[in-house]
């Protein structure tokens, strides 16, 4: 699966990720019991794709938080930035659009390149602290990252231990 330069696709993914990275040990990715989570996707000018999966409750400030569905009248619903999943392989995508509620896609696709933007620099941040190449106080980083996913794709990120200084 290849999307255009700034393209996006609404998805799931497939089982095949989740035996990939199974609970435990990967304990923040996000799966319930015989479900997958929607996720937006999107192209990176890296090797990979994001995934930014949707949910109901999100309770921290690292997140697209909607403002105008139903939904979000009664909960914290949103895109949340510290599951995000990176995924190098398209074997593991979906191919059929997930559904979701007509409203949040409507916010999805009016605020897509502030999602983008926002989801990009959340992992950029990531891996130029572990790189070393811009460091955040460990403060500031274990609250943006304590529940992150990310240090579960260091290879997918070109992290190996080589990189680190």
């Amino acid at each position: 699966m290849k999307l255009p330069e700034n393209d996006y696709q609404i998805l799931r993914l497939l089982d095949s990720f989740y035996q990939k990275y199974p609970n435990p040990p990967y304990r923040e990715i996000l799966k319930k019991q015989g479900r997958a989570y929607n996720c937006l996707l999107f192209q990176t000018h890296y090797n990979y794709f994001i995934c930014i999966p949707y949910r109901s409750e999100i309770t921290h400030p690292f997140s697209y938080l909607f403002q105008k569905s139903k939904r979000s009248q009664k909960h914290s619903s949103g895109l949340d930035y510290t599951k995000i999943l990176i995924v190098n392989k398209t074997e593991y995508l979906d191919n059929k659009n997930a559904l979701i509620d007509k409203d949040e896609f409507i916010e999805t696709i009016k605020n897509l390149e502030k999602i983008k933007q926002e989801a990009l620099k959340y992992v950029e941040d990531y891996v130029s602290h572990i790189n070393r190449s811009k460091l955040l106080h460990p403060a500031e980083f274990k609250r943006k990252y304590a529940f992150s996913t990310l240090s579960y794709f260091h290879d997918e990120l070109g992290l190996t231990k080589s990189t680190f200084v």
